[in-house]
């Protein structure tokens, strides 16, 4: 197996543009690729662009009728189907919008596929995670469900276990829906409550399908959690269903919208506790599943102050060169984002967090705490599905 690391890239990943007004904006995956060369992280990697994804490909998750409505819109925003979730204030249709989003799902593809194939031992797809789209309908800003499709292809390329963790503010419901019913899959979500964000869903109840119950995992976390209760709920989830688990590969989706800054939700969580928990998948990668690592995207709506810095920190760690939180920020990358969207960039590589302070889920449970009863209904609800002390 290669230990080289493959950063999926094509710059026409660019193209996923809803529009001026869309909180979707792709400049955050140009800023992020340009923050990553300004670093020289790119020295690093072997950068790789995939082939768009066929329809062979998407019909491992897409019906052919949904397919079908996305190609018509792309080739006719006007004509979008709105029954499919096309054409709306969230997923507005605009020209070429299924070759781009063909393009995203295959880099993600083209990542697990080289990961499972032993061409990389890790792979990212920044411009990936769009975890929302379901098999019939776009949702969330999300036209095809790259993650899913991700997952999907390992499966038919002959994985038995697969595990999904999405620290994305927003559940990970496509995903979810996707493999409900499928054991072989194990999707676990920390998200916003459910009461107080899109999509509504990812109750800690949400534990999978018959006869594959315990395989959806769902950590709702109260509005406002911070750095030390968010990386808390990750320790005290994440690990043991993944060392129950056995996956023979780890595919996690890495939204920025945690952040305290993104004007889209509300959690209170700092740039710094992001990188800890992407090092934390990085060693789950390696003590569960021999390193094989999909590391995908996501949300993230603060895009210049945020999440190019938080997906460098993600290549970075994939590459084995991880970014000293106090790296000074190469001038010529701040001059970049003044051209290109007239705002300050950051200067330093932190939001002067770090290290961030937890405590364990052993150093004591307080019933009082809401993140805490928060913990508790997650592990109530699926460790003993899966023969688990909660």
């Amino acid at each position: 197996m290669s230990g080289r690391t493959q950063l999926m890239w094509d710059e026409a990943v660019t193209g996923y543009d809803f529009g001026r007004e869309h909180p979707m904006d792709p400049v955050r995956l140009a800023l992020t690729r340009s923050l990553v060369s300004a670093l020289g992280l790119d020295r690093e990697v072997d950068v790789v662009a995939a082939k768009a994804a066929g329809e062979s490909t998407l019909r491992l998750v897409h019906r052919e009728d949904y397919i079908a409505a996305v190609k018509a819109a792309s080739a006719d925003p006007g004509s979008a189907d709105t029954s499919y979730g096309l054409g709306t204030v969230d997923d507005p249709a605009f020209a070429g919008m299924h070759e781009v989003s063909a393009l995203i799902a295959g880099q993600s593809v083209g990542a697990a596929e080289a990961v499972w194939r032993g061409e990389a031992l890790h792979a990212v797809n920044f411009a990936g995670g769009l975890h929302h789209a379901m098999p019939g309908g776009a949702s969330g800003f999300c036209i095809y469900n790259d993650a899913s499709l991700a997952i999907a292809r390992l499966l038919e390329l002959g994985a038995e276990r697969v595990a999904y963790v999405d620290v994305d503010v927003h559940h990970g419901d496509g995903v979810q829906a996707a493999f409900w019913e499928d054991p072989r899959v194990l999707t676990i979500s920390l998200h916003e409550h459910p009461r107080t964000l899109f999509p509504q869903t990812g109750w800690p109840e949400e534990t999978g399908a018959d006869g594959a119950e315990g395989s959806a995992v769902n950590v709702a976390l109260p509005a406002g959690t911070g750095d030390a209760g968010w990386v808390r709920a990750f320790h005290a989830v994440v690990p043991e269903l993944l060392a129950e688990f056995r996956p023979q590969v780890l595919v996690t989706q890495h939204g920025a919208d945690t952040h305290f800054e993104d004007p889209l939700a509300h959690l209170a969580v700092s740039l710094d506790a992001q990188r800890a928990v992407q090092v934390a998948c990085h060693e789950l990668a390696h003590e569960h599943a021999d390193g094989r690592w999909v590391a995908l995207g996501g949300g993230g709506y603060a895009v210049v102050e945020v999440v190019p810095r938080s997906w460098t920190h993600l290549v970075g760690i994939a590459a084995g060169r991880p970014v000293d939180p106090v790296t000074v920020i190469p001038e010529g990358w701040r001059q970049e984002v003044y051209a290109r969207t007239r705002q300050l960039g950051p200067q330093r590589m932190t939001d002067g967090r770090w290290p961030v302070e937890w405590a364990s889920w052993e150093a004591g449970y307080d019933p009082a705490d809401r993140l805490d009863q928060a913990i508790r209904s997650t592990r109530r609800a699926v460790f003993p599905l899966r023969g688990m002390l909660p």
